[in-house]
């Protein structure tokens, strides 16, 4: 009796692993394809835009106005590029200075606290932040920053106003702080959890040879954890490119090129949210569609190249 009992027992072990099978593989092939199917209305409702501009030339020319017609994309590509890899600039030491803290320093009571901090900054809406940009930040450096260096370098510099710009406080410099504040908290998460992944042996073996605790951390958690904390920044970049409200409420949203630190500028998310109501044109819903194919063709270089960097950083760490 024992025999067909056991047979029927592998049966429905069989038959379970292979619904399993069938149902991650369903899950897994559905996000392919939604990312897939979006490509794909992006392209078809762009294509007005690219049949009339050109597929690349549509990112090289500089002139949006709708009322006369004419899309480029160069002024809000300019501007995604600069307050991106500024934002990332700022924050990316910040960000691993605070992940530095909270995985080898901190005692366990206090890289708690720093956790949760970090967390919670994580998950505050970009519209809050962007809220308090235009009724704290703003303000505050206009009055601190914008003015004072406005007003001595029309004393003194006559020449710099042309790239400082009007100082009211919405514009590329306002924009990019808000944006390192927003992305600090992904940066530290990945950096930290990525220092904490380095095996014990390796600090060990560190201090069996004599190291200190400041040469352990260079030469032996450094070097293995590097894979997570670049690939941390690069989908980090990654967010940056792509964050949308904050921005939108503190660049200015300028369709001129951003020759100003002070005056107002766009991005590629900001344009579409702030135009996408108001265009009843066919061509320039086309542009803006336009737009948001080439921002999506870069988000998805970026985080497949942050995945990227993260698998061959961690093999070359392995193998040494």
């Amino acid at each position: 009796m024992k025999q067909p009992f056991s047979a029927i027992h592998r049966f429905r072990q069989r038959l379970g692993d292979r619904l399993f099978l069938a149902l991650v593989t369903v899950l897994g092939l559905s996000v392919v394809g939604l990312a897939v199917a979006m490509a794909i209305v992006l392209g078809r409702d762009a294509g007005l835009a690219f049949e009339r501009f050109g597929f690349f030339s549509f990112l090289t020319r500089s002139s949006w106005n709708p009322v006369s017609g004419e899309f480029g994309a160069w002024p809000f590509v300019l501007g995604t590029f600069i307050t991106s890899v500024a934002a990332l600039v700022l924050s990316f030491l910040p960000a691993l200075g605070l992940a530095i803290l909270s995985a080898e320093y901190a005692p366990r009571w206090l890289a708690n606290i720093i956790d949760y901090t970090v967390d919670l900054l994580a998950a505050i809406p970009s519209v809050v932040i962007g809220l308090w940009g235009i009724l704290v930040l703003a303000p505050f450096l206009r009055e601190n920053v914008y003015m004072p260096t406005f007003l001595w370098a029309a004393e003194n510099a006559p020449a710099s106003l042309s790239w400082l710009g009007n100082p009211t406080g919405y514009g590329l410099i306002t924009a990019t702080l808000v944006l390192a504040l927003m992305i600090v908290p992904f940066t530290t998460a990945l950096a930290r959890d990525a220092i904490r992944l380095v095996p014990a042996e390796q600090r060990e073996a560190a201090w069996g040879l004599g190291a200190t605790r400041w040469e352990v951390l260079r030469l032996a958690v450094l070097p293995y954890a590097r894979g997570g904390i670049i690939a941390g920044a690069v989908l980090s970049f990654g967010r940056a490119l792509g964050e949308t409200m904050a921005v939108a409420m503190l660049i200015g949203n300028s369709a001129r090129l951003p020759r100003t630190l002070f005056g107002p500028a766009a991005t590629m998310p900001s344009v579409i949210v702030n135009e996408v109501r108001e265009a009843v044109d066919s061509l320039h819903l086309s542009s803006l569609m336009a737009v948001g194919f080439w921002l999506f063709l870069v988000s998805l270089a970026v985080n497949l190249t942050a995945a990227w960097i993260q698998r061959r950083m961690l093999v070359g760490s392995a193998g040494s």
